[in-house]
C-alpha cells in the first residue's frame, strides 16, 4: 500500500499521469475540479464496497477495508509530504513539486507504474485489493479464467480514455503507457513471488538424494522407473518441487552425490498441493 499510494502521490499526480483504476478517475476529478483524490478514491470504493461484500465475501471486504482506509490516508500523507516538505527542482504550472523536473513525464510515467504494478501485486498475491476496479477485476476473476492483470486492463481503460479527453492526447498517450506497464508490473510480481522449481532427476541411484531432499530440505518426492529408449537400462526417475532457495540446494547436492544424473529443471509459479497453494 506504501508503494502504490507513493507512486501515485510523488510521480504520476505531478505529472498528470493516470494509470486507471478508482484512483485514477479521482486524479482525473481532482485536475478537472480541484477534488482531492483521497475523497473521491474513498466515496466511490464506499459504493463498490457493497457489491463486494456480497460476491467475494467478508474475508476478501475486511482486507479490502483495510486497504480502503489505508490508502486514503497515505495518498494524503504522501501529497502533503512532497508538496510541502521536499525540496523539487522544479514546479507544475499549479505550483505543485515535480520531483524529477520539466519534461520527465516518461521517467515519471515508468517509475509510478512500476511502484503501483508492485503494490497491486503483492496485494493481490495476499488475495487483496485496494478496492475500485481492483473488486471488478478480482470478480471477474472468480467466474472466469483471465488472470488479474488482463482483467485490470480492460477495466482500466475508461479512465484511461478520460485522460484523452480531460488532458490531450500526449498526456492519454503517457497514461496509456503506465496503465500497461503496471498490468504487465502485476503479473510479474505475482509469479515471481510464488516461483518454484520443479526437478526431474533421471538417476541410478535415488536413496542419497531422496534421503536429502526429505531429511536436509524438508520436502518429499514421487520416484517411478523408467527405462533408456536407447541404452535400455532400468533408470530411477525423482520427481519433486520446491522453492527457488531449496533447489539451489539441490542441484548442488546432486552434482556432488551422482554427476551421472540427468537433471531437467522448469519454472512453475502456481503449484497446488499441500506446503504450497491450498486452491
Amino acid at each position: 500500500l506504501i508503494s502504490y499510494s507513493l507512486g501515485w502521490a510523488a510521480f504520476l499526480l505531478p505529472y498528470q499521469i493516470t494509470t486507471g483504476g478508482t484512483t485514477g478517475i479521482g486524479a482525473i476529478i481532482y485536475y478537472a475540479t480541484g477534488f482531492p483524490i483521497q475523497w473521491s478514491y474513498f466515496i466511490i470504493n464506499a459504493v463498490l464496497m457493497t457489491f463486494a461484500i456480497r460476491i467475494l465475501g467478508p474475508k476478501f471486504s475486511i482486507k479490502t477495508t483495510y486497504a480502503i482506509f489505508t490508502l486514503t490516508f497515505l495518498l494524503w500523507l504522501f501529497q502533503l509530504v512532497v508538496n510541502n516538505y521536499i525540496e523539487a527542482p522544479d514546479m507544475t504550472p499549479d505550483g505543485k513539486p515535480l520531483l524529477l523536473g520539466t519534461g520527465q513525464d516518461f521517467m515519471a510515467c515508468i517509475i509510478g507504474a512500476a511502484m503501483c504494478g508492485v503494490g497491486l501485486g503483492i496485494t493481490f498475491n495476499y488475495n487483496g485489493s485496494t478496492g475500485g476496479t481492483d473488486i471488478i477485476a478480482m470478480i471477474f476473476k472468480k467466474y472466469t479464467s483471465f488472470n488479474i492483470g488482463t482483467m485490470l486492463l480492460l477495466v482500466d481503460c475508461f479512465s484511461v480514455l478520460m485522460a484523452f479527453v480531460v488532458f490531450d492526447v500526449t498526456t492519454g498517450l503517457f497514461s496509456t503507457l503506465g496503465l500497461i506497464g503496471k498490468s504487465l508490473m502485476i503479473d510479474g510480481v505475482i509469479e515471481n513471488i510464488n516461483l518454484c522449481k520443479c526437478f526431474n532427476i533421471v538417476c541410478d541411484n535415488p536413496e542419497p538424494i531422496c534421503d536429502f531432499i526429505i531429511k536436509e530440505l524438508n520436502r518429499s518426492a514421487t520416484v517411478y522407473q523408467a527405462q533408456g529408449a536407447f541404452t535400455h537400462h532400468r533408470k530411477t526417475v525423482i520427481m519433486t518441487t520446491m522453492r527457488r532457495s531449496q533447489a539451489v540446494k539441490l542441484r548442488n547436492f546432486i552434482r556432488q552425490a551422482e554427476p551421472t544424473a540427468f537433471i531437467l529443471i522448469s519454472n512453475s509459479s502456481e503449484i497446488i498441493g499441500k506446503g504450497f497453494l491450498s486452491n
